[in-house]
């Protein structure tokens, strides 16, 4: 997508701080972060959001987990919560598949 936020910042036409990159996926620190530990992690392949995921992505967001699962280890997360918003309802403010991975510190029930 040529306008999407996330598109631009996987081409590096937009600068962020990345944790990681492979084929598949890039992971960066969250420019308003809602935890003292708050990094994104999308694929580079466009969705929209969790409503486009088909079988044939099924493997783009197992190793997205899988990639969470490695990056937490490395950046020393105690515990931590993955969350994706589906849709302007939820809270999805940019319309690209990505997952929010949180931690440093207590994270509360959701009310």
């Amino acid at each position: 997508m040529n306008d999407c936020l996330f598109c631009k910042i996987i081409a590096g036409e937009i600068p962020s701080t990345k944790v990681y990159e492979d084929e598949l996926c890039y992971a960066f620190y969250d420019i308003a972060p809602m935890a003292p530990k708050h990094f994104l992690v999308v694929p580079k392949k466009h969705l929209s959001s969790a409503s486009e995921i088909t079988e044939k992505d099924a493997a783009v967001v197992g190793h997205i987990f899988a990639v969470i699962a490695k990056l937490t280890k490395e950046l020393d997360f105690d515990g931590f919560r993955v969350v994706t918003n589906c849709g302007e309802i939820a809270g999805q403010t940019v319309q690209h598949l990505h997952f929010h991975v949180l931690g440093g510190k207590p994270l509360g029930a959701f009310n």
